[in-house]
C-alpha cells in the first residue's frame, strides 16, 4: 500500500510539474535581477534605458505627443507576462511583420510605438535614447536562446464573440465600476499633485492614437482580462474584459495620418479600427 501511495504521489508530482512548465520550444519566463546589470558604460545605459521606458514623459518628451509611458502598457517595466513584456524579444528580430509588410528590425519597433501608442515622432536610430532602450531590452533578453519565444509574450488572447455579442453599453458600466478609480470616470486617466503621471488615459488627446496596437479590440481585451484591475489581473470574465475594451476603444482619440499605408499586402485583422 504505501509503495502504491508513493507511486501515485510521484505521479501527481510529474503531472503538476509538466503542466507548469511552458509549451514546448517556449524559454521560461525569468527575467534577470536587478543586481546583473553590469557596472560601467554597459550597465549606465541599461539603467538608463529603464528610465526611459518607466518615466518616458520626462526622459524622452520630445518624442512624445501624448500622456503615457512606454510602461503604461508594458506594465512593470516589461517584465510582466501578457502585458506586452519585453523579456525575450531581443533574440526574436530581425521580424516580419504584416502591418508595413516589411521585416522590421527591434528599433524600428520601437519607434513604431513612439509614432503610434506614444501618438508621438521616432527616436533618432542613432541616439543615446535609443541605444539605451536597446541596451536595457538586450539586458532583459540575455538569458533567453536566441529565436525562441518566452511563456508569456505579447497577450494572452481570448475569443472576440460575433459582433452582437459585444457590448459597449454593457462596458460603460463595467468601466465606471471597475476602472474609473485609476482611469477617471472621463477616462482621461490622472495625475499627481504637481501634474506627474499616475495612470493613464484610455481616449482623447492624451492616449494612444488610432493606429496603436492597444486600439485594437482583441488586444484591449487580452490585456484588460490578464492585467486589470490593477493588482487584480485575471478577474474579469472574458465576457466583461470584451465589453469594457469595446467601451474604450470606441472612444475619441488622437488619428494617425499614415495609417493608409497599414498592410499594403493584405492581412488586416478584422478588429482594425480603421
Amino acid at each position: 500500500m504505501k509503495l502504491l501511495i508513493l507511486s501515485f504521489t510521484l505521479s501527481l508530482c510529474a503531472v503538476l510539474t509538466a503542466a507548469a512548465q511552458p509549451p514546448a520550444g517556449e524559454a521560461p519566463f525569468a527575467p534577470p535581477s536587478e543586481a546583473s546589470i553590469p557596472q560601467g558604460p554597459l550597465g549606465d545605459a541599461i539603467r538608463q534605458g529603464k528610465k526611459l521606458v518607466t518615466q518616458t514623459q520626462v526622459y524622452a518628451k520630445p518624442y512624445v505627443g501624448n500622456g503615457l509611458n512606454c510602461t503604461s502598457c508594458h506594465l512593470d517595466g516589461g517584465t510582466k507576462p501578457y502585458a506586452s513584456p519585453w523579456v525575450g524579444i531581443w533574440g526574436l528580430f530581425p521580424e516580419w511583420r504584416s502591418r508595413n509588410a516589411k521585416v522590421d528590425a527591434l528599433q524600428e519597433r520601437v519607434n513604431d510605438c513612439f509614432e503610434r501608442s506614444m501618438n508621438g515622432k521616432p527616436l533618432p536610430v542613432g541616439s543615446d535614447e535609443m541605444h539605451a532602450i536597446l541596451s536595457y531590452i538586450w539586458w532583459l533578453s540575455k538569458d533567453v536562446p536566441t529565436g525562441v519565444e518566452v511563456a508569456g509574450r505579447g497577450f494572452k488572447r481570448i475569443a472576440l464573440p460575433e459582433a452582437s455579442r459585444i457590448d459597449p453599453a454593457r462596458g460603460k458600466q463595467l468601466f465606471a465600476q471597475k476602472c474609473s478609480a485609476c482611469h477617471g470616470a472621463d477616462g482621461q486617466g490622472m495625475s499627481g499633485p504637481k501634474g506627474e503621471y499616475l495612470f493613464p488615459a484610455l481616449w482623447g488627446p492624451k492616449s494612444f492614437n488610432i493606429a496603436a496596437g492597444m486600439a485594437r479590440l482583441g488586444n484591449a481585451a487580452a490585456f484588460t482580462k490578464a492585467n486589470m484591475p490593477l493588482g487584480a489581473g485575471n478577474t474579469l470574465s472574458d465576457q466583461d474584459a470584451i465589453d469594457i475594451a469595446a467601451y474604450f476603444t470606441r472612444q475619441p482619440r488622437p488619428d494617425y495620418p499614415a495609417k493608409s499605408r497599414d498592410w499594403p499586402k493584405g492581412g488586416k485583422p478584422a478588429d482594425a479600427p480603421y
